[in-house]
């Protein structure tokens, strides 16, 4: 038996076989779980395919985190495919351009907003739309770039971040009623689809694996997607508003 056996879990944010996200989808259905999947817009069709590249074919539902209404239809849409939800993983996030690569100082509101309303608010707005299918308790978790520090490029990106992690631990305050746990892992630079998309992120990327006691490999997604599997399961039960870094160590040396 596996550590998610009979568990249904929520993914969002597949949209590559090198995403974390769809790691994370493969390793809960090997560890037992039922997995449905998040898709949006014109990506949609992109998430049902990776959905069949899975060990089982996970159903899609649609869901942009920005929109009042699908986030007011997804639990119901959930329940179509499963009557409730032991765990749910956040895996979005968004900005525009203009707001990182050295542009900090020249960012405009609108487009700061729009970095923090996907990639910050979402969580909550995600738990909240959820809740109702969390009646026995479960898992919240999400993926962040530790927002302690400002890094290179990654300006206001990184203060999203920070924002997403404050909201980690509020989640975990306000849920822990519910018997729900939030936790958020902090991996280190992967190149990712949405990491390419980051101006100049060989500059965060720079000498890590150097860095890191035991060492870095920013094609592998799976340590932090085994990091994800294990908060999702009954392993951590008293674990909550946390972030759990799966970087090589990075975050503990010295410069």
């Amino acid at each position: 038996m596996g550590i998610l056996e009979g568990k249904n879990i929520l993914v969002t944010g597949v949209l590559t076989e090198g995403s974390i996200a769809f790691d994370v989808a493969r390793l809960c259905q090997e560890q037992g779980a039922t997995v449905v999947l998040t898709g949006v817009g014109r990506t949609l069709r992109i998430t049902q395919s990776m959905g069949r590249r899975l060990p089982v074919e996970a159903p899609v539902v649609e869901l942009d985190v920005t929109d009042p209404e699908h986030l007011g239809a997804l639990a119901d849409q959930v329940k179509e495919h499963v009557p409730h939800l032991d765990g749910v993983v956040h895996s979005i996030g968004f900005a525009p351009q203009s707001v990182m690569g050295g542009n900090f100082m020249q960012a405009e509101w609108d487009d700061v907003a729009t970095a923090i309303h996907i990639s910050a608010y979402s969580l909550k707005a995600l738990a909240q739309a959820v809740l109702p299918l969390m009646s026995e308790g479960g898992s919240v978790v999400g993926l962040t770039f530790d927002g302690r520090f400002a890094w290179p490029v990654y300006d206001w990106m990184g203060v999203a971040k920070a924002s997403f992690e404050a909201v980690n631990r509020y989640l975990a305050r306000d849920l822990g009623e519910h018997g729900i746990r939030c936790n958020v892992v902090s991996a280190g630079p992967i190149k990712t689809t949405a990491a390419r998309h980051i101006p100049g992120f060989d500059q965060m990327e720079g000498n890590w694996s150097e860095r890191a006691p035991l060492g870095w490999d920013s094609e592998a997604t799976e340590p932090t997607a085994k990091a994800v599997t294990a908060l999702l399961s009954d392993w951590f039960p008293a674990t909550t508003g946390e972030m759990v870094h799966v970087d090589g160590g990075v975050h503990a040396m010295g410069q």
